[in-house]
């Protein structure tokens, strides 16, 4: 499978190793080492950019970004907050063909 549109992943190591564990445990340890947070656990809409659709019936692995409201006259951060992303891992989706 040819990943064309890649995650906007920001490099953040606890939230890597949150999705990392959650795959391991559906899964096991062999597909947690072969987890790559740029292309193979991607949300839903990256997946049909990438051509593919999540199966029926599959669960998603929760993550989280974090939102900065920024002050328009200065730029500095006023605010931060989680928001929950719903990732899945290609083990999850099919391809659309």
């Amino acid at each position: 499978m040819t990943i064309s549109v890649k995650s906007n992943w920001t490099g953040s190591k606890n939230t890597s190793e949150l999705v990392r564990k959650q795959i391991a445990e559906r899964w096991g340890e062999d597909e947690a080492k072969r987890y790559n947070p740029f292309e193979n656990c991607l949300t839903f809409k990256q997946w049909l950019k990438n051509g593919c659709v999540v199966r029926k019936d599959e669960k998603a692995i929760r993550s989280f970004i974090v939102i900065e409201k920024k002050d328009k006259k200065t730029g500095a951060v006023i605010e931060k907050r989680l928001k929950t992303i719903y990732l899945f891992y290609e083990k999850q989706v099919e391809s659309r063909a």
